[in-house]
């Protein structure tokens, strides 16, 4: 429940920010960002407009980034080696968050009481602003993936790395000496384990 009283803010917390009408020329109100809304901690206060419909679906959709952004930094990220094969990783990435983003949307949708005005009706919008968000950066990305036609440079890596390997492979047995059946035999080796390792 908010309080009834302006509360100023103070111990790092953010601010309104709006500028103020009277006082100080550049002046900002110091209240809690969002003091008196349904959006307590976000955007403007109730005194500068924060239960404004545009004001509260801004905070909204705000509040729902930052919960994005909390999930996201839970993420363990490695450095990129391949910058093909992390393109199609990225993409199974922005899939899995857009349909992720699509079932809380779904979920959220089926319950009647985020339907109705006030708090509820402005989280769904802000919700839905984020689904078609995460909608416009699938897309992208499977855009360029296909602009790229990724899947076949993978592939023309793949054998290009294979080829190197049998050089390798070739080098090493005619630095040894070895020819003939024996070298014949390495090599069907070297191809059981290449075919055991995945990819």
């Amino acid at each position: 429940m908010t309080s009834l009283r302006p509360e100023h803010a103070d111990d790092g917390k953010p601010r309104c920010g709006a500028q103020k009408r009277q006082g100080a020329p550049g002046e900002t109100c110091t209240f809690v960002a969002g003091w008196g809304t349904d959006h307590v901690g976000v955007g403007r206060c109730r005194l500068h407009g924060g239960n404004t419909r545009t004001q509260r679906a801004s905070a909204h959709a705000e509040l729902a980034e930052q919960e994005a952004r909390s999930v996201l930094a839970r993420l363990d990220v490695a450095p990129v080696g391949d910058p093909l094969d992390a393109l199609a990783r990225l993409a199974g990435q922005v899939v899995a968050w857009q349909e992720t983003i699509s079932s809380i949307l779904n979920r959220l949708s089926a319950d009647r009481v985020r339907y109705e005005g006030g708090a509820g009706a402005e989280q769904l919008r802000a919700e839905v602003a984020l689904y078609e968000r995460a909608m416009d950066r699938t897309g992208h990305v499977l855009g360029m993936i296909a602009k790229l036609n990724i899947d076949d440079r993978l592939a023309r890596v793949t054998e290009r790395q294979a080829e190197q390997v049998i050089d390798a492979i070739n080098a090493v047995l005619g630095h040894l000496g070895i020819t003939g059946a024996d070298a014949v035999e390495a090599r069907k080796i070297a191809a059981r384990h290449l075919h055991a390792v995945p990819d």
